[in-house]
């Protein structure tokens, strides 16, 4: 969806509304339609609130009108709660008359199939007649407890006192939104605002967040994503938040195999849903956690921790109990994360100061250390000794028990360079607030504190270019055959073996080949993705008589096994064993455009979960990260005294691969597996490439 040329002006009605109008609105305060009035009320809004029911006088002792053109004024913010079709008719009427926003809870749009369809089609028409612009359908609502407005069905807002803060929430899932808050409240966490985006029939999830960038309040984002809908829209916000020092934590549904699109070549299975989210976050800067807990407490820490910091963080733990430091050390071990143990020298400048500990992993103070002036001493001699990126404090009863003493000597660490984070061991929500209050990030669970403090430091500076996050190109697919598809890919930059194409007819004759034997011998067919499983490949030819058997068997084979008739084969030399074999992929992905990936190689590369994925084009310096993410590919390094690969040449192709990115945008697919890795250089010995039919290709 186009960028809205209006979309920082959405802001102010959006969350800041003057006046708001609630259509369906129930007298009885106990329905979905009857809370957002008793939730105005409650929250103290002090603008001007209209209630839309044509059946009654009054709502909940309220003045009720019959619709938005009986109103005395035009409210700035419109909640529709509704059926499918009155909701169709509520957004034309207020685009008739000039409203800003509006926001439909009502179902019954794309998610029914075609007439579903059809009716959030009208929708969208009705609101683009006029200045509307739609939150939704499907959503339970806006919320911005700084002023008041809830606009929301939601029954979690029925507490009173939304905690505020600077986190602004956007989710997919309104019911996640309710959630959030719960879990947030007896934390000392607190919102700047909160949007369930629904269907995104207009406005999308960006969209919403990019409006808000201005907001001086709001300091950070939490995203509850269950697709990449609309991903350009969320790349230009990742782009301007990371213009505006603003971070942004995101969890993301769709982790399992199960959500994956499997496609004509092995790329496909390797970046599935998951990979090409993970490399667009990766690209937009957003930290993304793997525990919904982490959502809320992350962005508290990502206020703390710039991006591009360290990849391996030095990360000290001090503790008060040496069971649950164990505990996080574990977890942040799972993540890759190594705890630092304290030097000699720290040790006894420790000693000194009057927090003497064990020279061990855990600077353990004991029991007998949970008082203030130990703790404070502690904290800061880990804090000033340059040896640690982040120091950790786990603390044990007294947390619950008496805050006033480790809690406190930690609440008043907050504005050191070294950031400081705190794990409470028992159910401590006094700390939690404690800590909060004070800026220093504090955790419920050691899984959401080592799954934040990873997130924390794997995010990068955004590098996302949002005109690159495209769909699929119009057209009809097709599969070039192998040769014209590594004619393909030598064109951009891929080393390939040289090779001659021969028409099975002609086989009879004596051919002259330019290259010596022994040689491949594959078919050669543009309907044949994979010749190895259909019996299209033959190896270690010989001579003239062995091509010609080859070709023979070949023919036969891959009529049998996969019903095609072949004429033509493709000869190759034998290339020599080099180091090792890898793939290298692209696909454009119709949710995020075009990705690189990096796997080892050969037929079984989809079994293995080892591969390292890139919105391409990328860099060397993407490319040899990429590499050493990949753990199969280990062995090119030279393992136990072999020969190193030439990892600057494959760092090469995987750049000339990505590129098609750039120069030839009608490919849809390619793949060069194996890419054999030699000592000084590397080449591809097959290659696939899908492109859109009728489309030109440089």
């Amino acid at each position: 969806m186009p960028q809205n040329p209006n979309v920082t002006a959405l802001a102010a009605p959006l969350l800041h509304p003057e006046s708001v109008a609630i259509v369906g609105a129930s007298d009885d305060p106990r329905k979905t339609t009857g809370r957002p009035q008793r939730f105005l009320a409650a929250a103290g809004f002090t603008g001007t609130a209209w209630f839309i029911n044509p059946s009654r006088e009054t709502v909940q002792g309220e003045k009720a009108y019959p619709s938005l053109s009986a109103l005395p004024g035009v409210p700035d913010h419109v909640y529709v709660m509704t059926g499918a079709e009155a909701a169709v008719d509520a957004v034309a009427e207020a685009s008739r008359l000039g409203v800003p926003v509006v926001t439909v809870l009502s179902s019954g749009f794309a998610e029914e199939g075609e007439q579903g369809q059809a009716r959030e089609d009208r929708l969208r028409a009705a609101a683009a007649q006029g200045p509307t612009r739609v939150v939704g359908p499907s959503s339970l609502g806006v919320v911005n407890p700084r002023s008041g407005v809830m606009l929301t069905g939601n029954a979690a807002f029925g507490e009173p006192d939304t905690p505020t803060g600077g986190i602004f929430v956007a989710s997919q899932s309104g019911s996640l939104i309710g959630a959030l808050v719960s879990r947030a409240r007896e934390r000392g966490i607190g919102f700047a605002g909160l949007v369930s985006t629904g269907g995104e029939a207009d406005l999308s999830l960006g969209e919403i967040c990019s409006a808000t960038l201005d907001d001086p309040a709001i300091t950070s984002y939490a995203l509850f994503l269950e697709s990449l809908r609309h991903a350009g829209d969320l790349a230009e916000f990742a782009a301007a938040a990371h213009r505006a020092g603003k971070p942004v934590a995101v969890y993301k549904l769709g982790r399992s195999d199960e959500a994956r699109a499997l496609t004509v070549s092995h790329t496909g299975a390797l970046a599935g849903e998951d990979s090409e989210a993970e490399a667009f976050f990766r690209a937009c800067g957003f930290a993304r956690v793997s525990t919904f807990e982490g959502l809320c407490e992350a962005p508290a820490l990502l206020e703390r921790v710039p991006a591009d910091g360290p990849a391996r963080p030095r990360v000290g733990v001090v503790t008060t109990t040496g069971g649950g430091a164990a505990i996080m050390v574990d977890q942040l071990a799972l993540r890759g994360l190594s705890v630092r143990g304290p030097s000699h020298e720290l040790v006894e400048r420790m000693a000194d100061a009057g927090a003497p500990i064990p020279h061990s992993l855990i600077a353990d103070l004991g029991l007998a250390g949970a008082r203030h002036d130990v703790v404070s001493a502690a904290l800061r001699e880990l804090q000033d000794s340059g040896e640690f990126d982040l120091v950790l404090f786990v603390i044990g009863s007294s947390a619950r028990l008496n805050p006033e003493l480790a809690v406190q000597a930690l609440a008043e660490r907050g504005g050191h360079a070294v950031p400081v984070v705190g794990f409470a061991l028992p159910e401590a929500p006094e700390a939690a607030t404690i800590l909060a209050s004070s800026g220093v990030p504090a955790f419920r669970t050691p899984e959401s504190c080592a799954d934040a403090i990873a997130a924390a430091f794997s995010r990068q500076s955004a590098r996302i270019v949002p005109e690159s996050v495209s769909g699929l190109p119009g057209g009809t697919p097709e599969l070039l055959d192998e040769q014209d598809s590594a004619e393909l890919l030598a064109s951009i930059g891929m080393p390939t073996l040289p090779a001659m194409a021969l028409k099975t007819a002609s086989l009879g004759e004596d051919v002259a080949l330019p290259f010596a034997y022994p040689v491949v011998v594959k078919a050669l067919s543009d309907q044949l993705a994979h010749k190895t499983d259909a019996g299209g490949v033959v190896l270690g030819v010989t001579d003239a008589e062995g091509l010609r058997d080859a070709a023979r068997t070949i023919v036969e084979e891959v009529a049998q096994k996969a019903g095609i008739n072949v004429d033509r084969v493709l000869v190759q030399p034998m290339a020599d064993p080099g180091v090792g074999e890898v793939l290298i992929g692209y696909r454009r992905s119709a949710d995020v455009g075009p990705v690189v990936v990096l796997s080892t190689g050969g037929v079984t590369a989809e079994i293995y979960d080892d591969s390292a994925v890139r919105l391409a084009p990328v860099d060397r310096e993407t490319a040899h990260a990429m590499i050493g993410e990949v753990t199969g590919l280990k062995v090119l390094t030279g393992y136990r005294g072999a020969s190193p690969g030439d990892l600057d040449a494959l760092a090469d192709a995987i750049v000339a691969l990505s590129r098609l990115a750039v120069e030839q945008p009608s490919v849809i697919e390619a793949e060069a597996n194996p890419v054999r890795v030699r000592t000084d250089g590397v080449v591809a010995l097959d290659a696939l490439v899908r492109c859109v039919k009728g489309t030109d290709r440089a």
